[in-house]
Formats: C-alpha cells, structure tokens, sequence
C-alpha cells in the first residue's frame, strides 16, 4: 500500500483553524481532531467543538468517544491516528490532523516509544494508593525511583505519575529508560503546517472567542456537567475553560465576569505554551491563517498530482 499523504494543521487556540478547514477542505477532507478535550462527550461550548454544519461538511473524527471520567492518552489519540488515516486516504480523501494539542503532534510524527504494555493489577494498586496518600507522595516516589521523569512531569499530573511508577514496577526499568523515537516515521507522508498571528491579534481572537462561550451558555453547561456528578479530579473537568469553575465555587465572592477573566488568561498562558512546543517540531512551514492562495499552492504542490486541485 502506497504511503498515505496527511496534511498536518495546528496552532494555538484561537488562530484560525476551523475557518481554514471550511474554506479550503469541504467535500476534499475527513479531519482526525487532535484535541485532548474535544474527545469528551457534554463538553461542547468549552472546548469549542466544530459545528455540526461544519462537521457535516468534512467529517470529523475522535469527537465525543470518551466520557469526561475516562482518561485520553497521546497514546490512545496516535493508535487511532494510524488506524484512521489509511482509511480516509482509501476513500480519496486527505486525511488532515487538526487541533492544538502539540503533544499529540510530535508522538505521531515520530511515533510512539516502546513502553511495556498497562499492567491492570499494578495500576489497580497504584491508584488505591494514590486516593488514600495523594498525587503529591507518588510524585515524591516518582522522584526517587525515576528522578528523570520526574523533572518532566508536573507533580499534580496523577495519570502520568502513576504511569511511570506503573512502568518501573512492571518491568523493573524506569520510563526514562524507553526514549522518544528520534526520527520522524517514514510509513506516512506529511505536510506540516502551522498557523501563526501577531500576539496582540491572537490575544483579542481568545478574549472573543471566551466572551462567546460565555454568551453562548458555558456556565449552564458546566452546571450540568457537575450535576451529573463530574468533579474537580475528572480528567475532562481538568480543561481550560471548565477547572475555573471550580475555584469560582471555592471562593463565593467571584462573579461570573472573574470566571470569564480567569478563562482568558489561562488560554493566553496556554497559547503561549502551545507555540514554545510546535515551534519545536520539524519541518513546519508557517503561515498566517489568512494567506489562504498561499496555502492552496502549498497544498496542490504536496498532493499527488491524480488528486484534483484544491481550487
């Protein structure tokens, strides 16, 4: 089987990139979401998922297939990757990975590392002593048992710390000792491309783009959400846009206009981090958003030549 083109498309949230895919990729596209939190089910305002015009336009896929209990792993996101993209190259169609999560990125670029495979039993384990002890102590036991993954991982990060004590009690060797592959993969060719703005401008599209959830109903719907049960801990409600919620609730006197400004500069640091990280992929051709004759060559230029031009 011929190696399947993929169009990369990334950038920080807020800079364009669902108005790009709809300009340039409807009828022509099928997108595999790269966004650690679309994934979640109910949480559709907060994580701006696509319309459900647009995603009649251009099939998305790896949208609401997790409940917001269920942890999502870059593992997880590059297993379906690999198995979604020859299946939309079959039907004659570009498979485009969109999103912002640039973790996801770079382990399909480069592929995942060996790691032994979850061990149930000492996961099991793990987690009944993390809820009795605290993230924060397995964090402690991380640090001497594997200090190098340790300085990689945040201390209140329970799903990774508990994976890399999970690994050196299973197979005897420290996560650190399974490195990230240093080459990209060569089973897939990629186009890469990443969407950038002035920072001014990218800063007034986040506080818009905030002030727009907030219109549009994010309060009622993280009030749903936290009737239905979903706490604080929860990996979905761990989400920008949903955690600010909570210290609202644990300080009485915050008013839904400091919610909205604790939401906007969580996204400005998290945009910020988000480009620190893409700029360091390979190969990546930026672009401004608006540049959209520009891309269109770039794109005809990387597709096979039997595929129709993108007009």
């Amino acid at each position: 089987m011929e190696k399947p083109f993929v169009v990369l498309l990334f950038g920080p949230t807020g800079v364009g990139k669902t108005d790009l895919l709809e300009s340039l990729f409807s009828g022509r596209g099928e997108v595999v979401s790269a966004d650690s939190m679309q994934v979640y089910r109910g949480m559709d305002i907060g994580t701006a998922k696509p319309s459900h015009d647009l995603r009649h336009k251009i099939p998305h896929h790896l949208i609401d297939i997790r409940d917001p209990r269920e942890q999502y792993t870059a593992g997880d996101f590059v297993t379906s990757a690999e198995s979604l993209i020859p299946e939309i190259a079959s039907r004659g169609k570009i498979p485009i990975v969109s999103g912002g999560t640039a973790y996801y990125f770079r382990n399909l670029i480069f592929g995942l590392p060996e790691t032994p495979p979850a061990d149930t039993r000492v996961r099991g384990r793990l987690d009944a002593e993390c809820s009795r002890l605290g993230t924060e102590e397995m964090y402690r036991r991380l640090e001497i048992v594997d200090p190098a993954a340790a300085a990689r991982i945040s201390s209140r990060d329970r799903y990774r710390v508990l994976r890399a004590l999970e690994v050196f009690e299973s197979s005897g060797s420290p996560l650190s000792a399974f490195p990230m592959p240093m080459r990209p993969r060569n089973d897939m060719t990629f186009l890469v491309l990443g969407l950038q703005r002035e920072r001014e401008d990218l800063y007034r599209r986040i506080e818009a783009r905030v002030d727009r959830m907030f219109a549009d109903g994010l309060s009622r719907e993280f009030c749903g959400l936290h009737r239905l049960g979903l706490r604080e801990g929860d990996p979905g409600m761990r989400g920008i846009g949903y955690r600010e919620f909570f210290l609202q609730m644990r300080d009485g006197c915050m008013r839904p206009k400091d919610t909205a400004d604790l939401v906007k500069a969580d996204s400005r640091r998290y945009a910020k981090r988000q480009m620190v990280f893409f700029r360091s992929l390979p190969g990546v051709l930026w672009v401004h958003p608006d540049e959209t004759g520009e891309i269109r060559r770039v794109l005809n230029d990387f597709l096979p030549c039997d595929f129709p031009p993108i007009g």
